[in-house]
């Protein structure tokens, strides 16, 4: 499919009730580019795409004018079968990012089987000075390193990360509050040793106290812990 053949059908799927109450929750991102397209429509549109192999000139059409051409071309790079060609295009599309919801959507299936050469990007992208890259980063720790290969390395990684982009504090809160349920008392310690700044600190407390993973009793004792300036 071309890019206008792209533009079009999206266009086509178009829910404009959804665009309203979509566009309140991606502030960073213009209203005008929105068409509003709900993800299991797009998850579609990606597949038809991915099987008729016909991706590269949409792919290549950087920096895409709508945000369901940057989630779509997301979606369309989580179907990719090779570690290297993978990893290759998302350093291409990473630096577009422009918002949370795009970045918070893409998670290439073909990673689980190469944690060892994905922890070296990572590392990369942790130390990048681009807001969605890094939070990027942070998304695949918690979706790839936190169940039963978990190690503290992987949450010292996270908490070493110095930004006070409130998009990266928030993706650091929502690793430590994923971690509390699953690791709790290894990652305890980092809200009772002050390992965290301040900010992700309590938005951790805070969306661990919401998460209906963590006990009652677990939850009354992280509100003992929360900082006041």
């Amino acid at each position: 499919m071309t890019v206008e053949e792209i533009e079009k059908s999206l266009f086509e799927m178009r829910d404009i009730s959804y665009k309203n109450f979509h566009e309140k929750l991606i502030p960073t991102v213009n209203p005008s580019s929105i068409i509003g397209v709900r993800t299991p429509r797009l998850r579609s549109l990606a597949s038809e795409i991915f099987k008729q192999s016909n991706y590269q000139a949409f792919l290549s059409s950087l920096p895409h004018k709508y945000y369901e051409e940057n989630n779509l071309h997301g979606l369309i790079l989580e179907k990719f079968k090779n570690y290297e060609q993978t990893i290759e295009a998302l350093e291409k599309f990473l630096p577009y990012i422009d918002n949370w919801a795009t970045c918070d959507l893409i998670t290439p299936k073909i990673f689980k089987k190469h944690l060892d050469k994905l922890y070296s990007e990572i590392n990369l992208w942790i130390k990048s000075k681009h807001t969605y890259t890094i939070r990027f980063a942070i998304n695949m720790l918690m979706r790839f390193y936190l169940d039963d290969n978990f190690s503290t390395e992987y949450a010292d990684k996270v908490a070493q990360i110095e930004s006070e982009e409130y998009y990266v504090i928030m993706g650091k809160a929502w690793y430590f509050a994923t971690a509390l349920a699953k690791h709790y008392d290894k990652i305890i310690i980092y809200l009772e040793e002050n390992k965290l700044d301040i900010q992700t600190h309590n938005k951790t407390i805070r969306k661990a106290i919401e998460s209906y993973r963590i006990s009652k009793e677990q939850k009354d004792y992280l509100r003992t812990l929360t900082k006041t300036k």
